[in-house]
């Protein structure tokens, strides 16, 4: 008699699901799995150092990723039930050493197991973690228990946020196409209207989705907000000016500065970090901004002195800051950093905060010493009266001694401290903040070596005060969503 080997029944379906061809809707989603891992460890990697390399949107919206909708949606969801996930492949350990060197795309099927849909789960870490399916449910059941939690909506109650409903904002990119011809196109599908301030920015409806539209892909129009939009508008430099665009990835503002100048005259747009320049350099090409010249510098390594930069006549200054007026659209809110944590103390967002404020005016302090610059922007997209009127504040003295003042950038709004531009988080769903330096060319332009050296001194100095002062304030969690209040500052 001939006994044959029976074989087990998830391991007989993992056999013959190798066995045959992928359907296309398997392969899509093995695919959107992979690509969501590849955006999610570099956005948890540059949470945890905060130096991100771009923000959610940004890293799942560029030209590498082909499945956007569906990698968006695994690389969001998966942030959202993280902590539950980490918990629960903690518990149930099932991770070896091998696919811990794989652990967001771990992240990212174990999501697919519990909380999404595990029916076309195709690839070998799949059927690793599908053949422990009932050992990761276990884990879950124990944290349920531990939680006192009867459903996963309970257990996830405590990360609801508000639903931010914002227009879809697009700036047409005048260098490709005109105003007219956008709307009539983008009116096929949807309700356009033109922005009442912003020239070339036209508002759609919340939640309208172009990231496919050809007008989108092929560089015409540029999914951008209304306060972004603003920045290069104010800085208005004319056609055939030498302009330097300071922080300039991702690239969005030094494309509307290039059609702003009607493609004429030349655009040094620096970037520090090597993957933001690519980012940078795909943006101008798309947008054919062909009088940007992309620097991969530092730009406090410019040397105002240096006779290159003698013709430049106007400078934005986007530097890197917080983001606590953007963290509803950037989805910040999902970050480890930001999410999950107590409203006690957070030292560390204050210490971060100081040390992005010394940056930001040591910037300010740079871009004011160019000699022939006749204008300067300052923004950010911070709430934080220390990224933004401390900063202004803190450089009047040395501005004025060069002949600057503060002027009045769209007179007509409504939310500013006198000549200080501000959007509101709630009422204009961002918070960004913008200050316009103006000269005559008449002015006094010649920067005293010494004048700048003791400025710089002063401002690490009153840092440093801050920094002890702040360490015996009882702050509340910074940057709790959008919702802020500014910081109470010693002597303010």
């Amino acid at each position: 008699m001939v006994y044959k080997k029976v074989m087990d029944p998830v391991k007989q379906a993992a056999k013959e699901s190798k066995s045959r061809r992928l359907t296309n809707i398997e392969r899509s989603s093995y695919f959107a799995r992979r690509e969501a891992a590849k955006v999610l460890k570099s956005v948890l990697q540059g949470d945890a150092n905060r130096r991100a390399v771009g923000s959610i949107k940004t890293l799942v919206y560029s030209p590498s990723i082909r499945n956007k909708k569906a990698t968006f949606a695994l690389v969001c969801q998966t942030l959202k039930y993280l902590p539950i996930i980490k918990d629960v492949l903690e518990i149930a350990n099932v991770l070896n050493s091998k696919w811990k060197r794989q652990v967001e795309l771990m992240y990212i099927i174990t999501y697919d197991i519990l909380f999404g849909q595990d029916s076309s789960l195709t690839g070998d870490p799949e059927k690793y973690l599908i053949l422990r399916k009932s050992q990761l449910q276990s884990a879950l059941a124990k944290i349920l228990l531990k939680k006192g939690a009867k459903r996963i909506e309970d257990l996830m109650s405590q990360y609801k946020i508000p639903d931010v409903k914002k227009p879809r904002y697009v700036r047409v990119n005048t260098l490709k196409l005109d105003v007219e011809t956008a709307v009539s196109e983008l009116s096929k599908d949807n309700m356009v209207e033109k922005d009442d301030m912003i020239p070339d920015l036209l508002v759609l409806p919340p939640a309208t989705d172009l990231h496919n539209h050809p007008l989108v892909t092929n560089g015409s129009v540029f999914m951008q907000g209304k306060a972004s939009s603003m920045v290069a508008v104010a800085l208005a430099p004319k056609p055939g000016w030498e302009v330097i665009d300071a922080c300039a990835a991702p690239g969005n503002k030094t494309v509307h500065l290039a059609a702003v100048m009607k493609g004429e005259g030349k655009i040094i747009a620096c970037e520090l970090n090597k993957d933001r320049v690519k980012r940078l350099e795909h943006t101008t090409n798309l947008a054919g901004a062909t009088n940007v010249e992309v620097l991969h510098e530092n730009f406090l390594n410019l040397n105002p002195e240096d006779e290159l930069y003698s013709k430049v006549r106007a400078i934005l200054l986007d530097p890197s800051c917080s983001g606590s007026g953007t963290v509803a659209d950037r989805l910040d809110y999902l970050l480890p950093s930001h999410s999950h944590t107590s409203g006690d103390g957070n030292g560390g967002d204050v210490g971060r905060l100081l040390k992005l404020a010394a940056f930001q005016e040591k910037a300010l302090i740079h871009a004011l010493s160019f000699p022939g610059v006749e204008r300067v922007v300052y923004s950010t997209c911070s709430v934080h009266q220390i990224e933004n009127e401390d900063v202004i504040k803190s450089v009047l003295p040395f501005a004025a001694s060069l002949g600057f003042h503060l002027a009045t950038p769209f007179p007509q709004w409504a939310r500013r401290a006198q000549h200080l531009l501000r959007t509101d988080p709630v009422e204009d769903k961002e918070g960004f903040f913008i200050a316009l330096f103006t000269r005559s060319p008449e002015s006094p332009q010649k920067v005293e070596r010494g004048s700048l050296d003791n400025l710089k001194h002063e401002a690490v100095g009153k840092c440093d005060c801050h920094k002890k002062f702040l360490r015996v304030l009882p702050f509340t969690r910074i940057s709790r969503l959008y919702l802020h209040r500014n910081l109470v500052m010693h002597g303010r």
